[in-house]
């Protein structure tokens, strides 16, 4: 999805939340400064999504008993990341804004994976402090206005952002493990915020569903 698409989303978010664009774009500064060295060419995500079955992990509750269903290239949004790498599933990306497991995100990224890692208002401290150590393997977005290497797919959580991703880069089919759009990880700290964050990222994926085929599990549909 291209910026002006998503801005009048984006807009309605930051109503929402009551999130600062100021902030948004401040952060979007700093990690471009912080990936500032040659990083993953868009080109090379477009070869490894494009015409893919690409299979999306939440980090859900039931992600765990759900990974056996796995199929093809792998994006995991943030802490997914964790539990599919303990079952032996390796992501090929990661999608986070860094406040899961940084140290096992930087594991994953020195093994392989991309790391596409999310700037906004209220991660700035985690950026300074783990984004600067990703390898070459790794590329920063913002859900404000993109800078020089610094890019917007679309999206608002990490989960989302990374179905975002997939349909950006032209997936044939998309499939969602782990998603539980109505019980937040009970690992949250904010259960109410995630949860309006939740309603969120199914109604935004929900939109893609007009131009891609994506497949929700059957506990979310």
């Amino acid at each position: 999805m291209d910026f002006w698409e998503w801005e009048p989303y984006y807009e309605q978010i930051l109503s929402d939340f009551g999130f600062e664009r100021l902030k948004d774009e401040k952060a979007a500064r700093l990690l471009s400064r912080l990936l500032s060295r040659k990083r993953t060419k868009l080109s090379d995500l477009r070869g490894f999504l494009v015409g893919q079955v690409v299979t999306v992990l939440g980090n859900g509750p039931r992600l765990a008993d759900e990974l056996h269903l796995v199929e093809g290239v792998v994006i995991a949004a943030d802490e997914a990341a964790t539990v599919a790498q303990s079952k032996g599933i390796a992501p090929e990306i990661i999608v986070t804004d860094l406040d899961g497991g940084p140290e096992d995100l930087l594991a994953a990224n020195d093994r392989g994976s991309i790391v596409i890692v999310h700037a906004h208002g209220d991660n700035m401290e985690a950026l300074g402090r783990w984004a600067g150590r990703l390898s070459s393997r790794s590329l920063g977005t913002t859900q404000s206005s993109p800078l020089a290497q610094i890019y917007n797919f679309g999206g608002f959580t990490d989960g989302d952002r990374a179905v975002f991703l997939a349909d950006h880069f032209g997936a044939r089919v998309i499939r969602l493990l782990g998603f539980d759009f109505e019980r937040p990880n009970p690992k949250d700290q904010s259960p109410e915020v995630k949860q309006r964050k939740l309603i969120w990222a199914k109604k935004l994926i929900r939109l893609l569903q007009k131009r891609s085929v994506i497949l929700f599990p059957a506990s979310s549909s």
